[in-house]
């Protein structure tokens, strides 16, 4: 099986996916997959776009991709992020409402034994969390893969079920198990909240599962932010992680 990435929740991040992409292509790896969220909090959307939609093989619908385009309710979004949701309105182009309007929910690959979506495969349009191996076992039931690729935490992990009841979390890297099956959070390019500034994604190869840190230039999207006018807290928490 060739190498393949797969990439979640850039969030209008140019700098961040640029960065990605060629880290990715650096290591010769030709497959990209996308767990959703491309657009929402960050300055670029268009652009971002254009990108993914030519270098992805399959493209994943996030709640703010729906909520973009309207499709999904918007109720529980915080006051900040509905206002990064209408900027992107406000800013993105008909085209590019278009092509997120054809992402899909969720997706499989059978050639990669995996599942692909952007919250949790059981129930992926309630936009839940996945924070505890509780909320795993069950979600380990909604699929049959051996693979499923999520986003939406923006936090990276790796969840293997090796059998009922016994799960593990792998922060980084781990060797794939020929009888387990695994939950992969690829974390966030464009917007990371786990304590490290740097952009996540998910490397998978014959034999490992890896979690892959890139730096970006932070302070070039900030200032993008800024004239654009985006909301503070949004342009602050990039300097954190969080």
């Amino acid at each position: 099986m060739t190498p393949y990435a797969v990439i979640s929740d850039v969030h209008s991040n140019l700098h961040a996916l640029v960065a990605v992409v060629e880290d990715i292509e650096g290591r010769g790896i030709e497959d990209i997959y996308f767990a959703g969220d491309i657009v929402g909090y960050g300055p670029r959307p268009n652009e971002c776009i254009d990108i993914i939609t030519r270098r992805c093989k399959i493209l994943i619908a996030g709640n703010h991709d729906w909520a973009v385009v309207e499709y999904t309710d918007t109720d529980y979004f915080n006051d900040i992020a509905m206002r990064a949701i209408e900027w992107t309105r406000d800013h993105i182009t008909d085209q590019h409402m278009d092509d997120i309007r054809a992402f899909k929910l969720f997706k499989s690959d059978p050639t990669r034994n995996a599942m692909f979506v952007h919250a949790t495969p059981k129930d992926p349009d309630n936009w839940d969390y996945l924070f505890s191996l509780t909320n795993a076992a069950a979600n380990f039931q909604s699929f049959k893969q051996k693979f499923c690729f999520v986003g939406h935490s923006h936090t990276p992990v790796i969840i293997e079920s090796a059998g009922p009841g016994e799960m593990s979390t792998i922060w980084d890297r781990t060797e794939i198990n020929e009888t387990s099956r695994y939950i992969i959070n690829v974390g966030s390019v464009g917007q990371p909240r786990d304590g490290d500034t740097r952009s996540s994604y998910a490397v998978v190869s014959d034999c490992a599962i890896e979690i892959i840190r890139v730096a970006y230039d932070v302070e070039k999207t900030q200032q993008e932010m800024r004239e654009a006018e985006l909301p503070a807290r949004l342009i602050e928490r990039l300097s954190y992680g969080h």
